[in-house]
């Protein structure tokens, strides 16, 4: 049910509470109704807004979690994270990252 519209601009006022009511052309156009759910994408200032179910944009990393959750459905291939790499990743949760910053040293891939 993906419908293409050239241009939507819809404005909506944030709450005390942060909450906002989605504008009715825009669920319209994402097809969404009462209980239905929708995603937030921030792209470094913008807000992209998607139903939740809608197919991932990028079909790499759309059939990658297609494998992933074949694996993880059947046993296969899972496993616990290496504590030494859990650590790391408890050590810097929060920390910013520049997607744009040069890589120092050897990567091994």
């Amino acid at each position: 049910m993906s419908r293409v519209h050239e241009s939507i601009h819809e404005q909506a006022t944030l709450t005390s509470k942060g909450q906002i009511t989605l504008p009715k052309a825009i669920r319209q156009a994402l097809g969404v109704t009462t209980g239905g759910k929708v995603s937030f994408e921030l792209r470094g200032s913008d807000v992209i807004v998607s139903r939740a179910d809608a197919e991932h944009e990028d079909p790499a990393i759309g059939a990658f979690l297609h494998l992933l959750e074949k694996d993880i459905s059947q046993g296969k291939h899972v496993g616990n994270l290496p504590d030494d790499l859990a650590q790391a990743m408890l050590a810097n949760l929060g920390h910013p990252v520049d997607l744009d910053e040069d890589i120092e040293g050897e990567v091994v891939i």
